[in-house]
C-alpha cells in the first residue's frame, strides 16, 4: 500500500512541511528509517535521529522546533504519538480488509452460517450450528466447536481453539493459540484419596471490544457462564478459571492467574504474575501490582495493592522501609544485648 504525504496528512488532520506529493509504503522506527518509510518523533530523547533519518517523512507535534536543519519531510499534527497511533490503526485496518473469502482446505458444517465479507483460512474448522457475523476473520488452523456464536468484525487468529457453546461479541480480537471454553479445573476428592472430575457444563461469554492475548486460557463455567465483559483487555498467557467474571475495561497483564468464581470489577488493572484466590470480589478501579497475591475480597473502589500477600500500597511501603533494614537492625539489637 502506497500513500502520498498529502493523503496521510489529511487522514491525520495535520499539515505537510515539505513535498506532499512524495509517497510512503512502510512504517519505520526513526533510528532505522529508509526512503519510502514514515516515522514519528514523540519523545525528545529520540530527537537526534530526526536530523539523520533517511525516512521520507516524520510525524511530529505542532510545537516541535528543530534545533538544526531537517532533511526529511515533516507531517505536523496536534500530538505526534496519537497521530502515529491513528496511522497504525488505519494501516492495520487496511491489512485486515485484505483477508476475504475461503481458502482450501477448510471445513464448515452445513448447519453453520457465516455473514458477508468474511474470511476462512486454510485448515480452519467450524462445527455444527455456529452463527458467525459479518466481516469475521478466521485465520488458518483455528477451531470453532459446535454452537459457537461470533459477532460482527471479530478476528480469530491462527491456532485459536474456541470450544462448544462459546459466545463472542462484536469487534473482538483473539490472538494466536488462545483456548476459550476448555474444561474448568473441577475435581471432587474421593474417600480413597483419588479425585473424580466434575463435569463442566457451562460456557464462556465474551462481550464486545474484548482483546485476548496469545496462549491465554479461559475455562468454561461449571454451570452458567465465565464472563468477560465489554472492553476488557487480557494479555498473553493469562489463566482465567471457571465462573470468573472480568468487569468492563479491566486490563490483565501476562501470567496473571484468576481462580474460580472470582468477580473482578470494572476498570481494574491486574499486573503480571498476580494471583487471585477463588470466590472473592475485587472492587471497581482496583490496581493489583506485579507478583501480588490476593487472598481476600477488596471492597473499597480505587484501592492499590502491592506485595506478595497484597498489602495496601501505603502500608506496604512503610513496612518495606523497615524490613529492608532488618539485617542492620538485627546487628544493632545483638550489640545492645551484649551491652545489657
Amino acid at each position: 500500500m502506497e500513500f502520498t504525504l498529502g493523503q496521510l496528512a489529511a487522514l491525520l488532520q495535520g499539515s505537510v512541511e515539505g513535498d506532499e506529493t512524495q509517497k510512503v509504503s512502510r512504517l519505520d522506527k526513526i533510528q532505522e528509517g529508509k526512503a519510502g518509510g514514515i516515522s514519528f518523533l514523540a519523545n525528545e530523547k529520540y530527537e537526534p535521529f530526526i536530523y539523520q533519518t533517511e525516512s521520507t517523512a516524520v510525524i511530529v507535534s505542532e510545537g516541535f522546533k528543530p534545533s538544526k536543519p531537517v532533511k526529511t519531510n515533516l507531517i505536523r499534527v496536534k500530538d505526534a504519538y496519537l497521530g502515529f497511533t491513528a496511522l497504525l490503526e488505519a494501516y492495520s485496518q487496511f491489512a485486515k480488509a485484505s483477508y476475504v473469502g475461503v481458502e482450501e482446505p477448510s471445513f464448515m458444517h452445513e448447519s453453520s452460517k457465516m455473514g458477508e465479507n468474511g474470511y476462512r483460512g486454510a485448515f480452519s474448522y467450524i462445527g455444527k450450528n455456529c452463527r458467525i457475523g459479518n466481516g469475521v476473520k478466521i485465520h488458518p488452523q483455528a477451531y470453532l466447536g459446535d454452537n459457537v456464536t461470533v459477532g460482527d468484525h471479530t478476528i480469530i487468529h491462527a491456532g485459536v481453539k474456541i470450544c462448544s457453546d462459546t459466545k463472542i461479541g462484536n469487534n473482538c480480537e483473539i490472538h494466536e493459540g488462545a483456548v476459550i471454553g476448555s474444561d474448568g479445573f473441577g475435581f471432587a476428592p474421593q474417600p480413597d484419596g483419588s479425585y473424580k472430575a466434575i463435569p463442566q457444563i457451562g460456557n464462556v461469554v465474551i462481550e464486545d471490544f474484548v482483546s485476548i492475548g496469545a496462549n491465554t486460557t479461559i475455562d468454561c463455567a461449571t454451570m452458567g457462564s465465565t464472563l468477560i465483559k465489554k472492553g476488557a483487555k487480557i494479555d498473553n498467557q493469562v489463566q482465567i478459571a471457571h465462573n470468573v467474571t472480568v468487569g468492563e475495561n479491566t486490563v490483565i497483564a501476562s501470567q496473571a492467574g484468576i481462580s474460580g468464581s472470582t468477580e473482578i470489577g470494572k476498570n481494574c488493572v491486574i499486573a503480571g504474575k498476580a494471583g487471585l484466590v477463588g470466590h472473592i470480589k475485587i472492587a471497581d478501579n482496583t490496581t493489583i501490582g506485579a507478583n501480588t497475591g490476593i487472598s481476600k475480597s477488596i471492597k473499597t473502589p480505587g484501592t492499590t495493592l502491592f506485595g506478595y500477600m497484597g498489602m495496601e500500597l501505603k502500608n506496604f511501603l512503610k513496612s518495606y522501609s523497615i524490613f529492608k533494614n532488618l539485617e542492620d537492625l538485627e546487628k544493632r539489637l545483638k550489640e545492645l544485648e551484649k551491652k545489657a
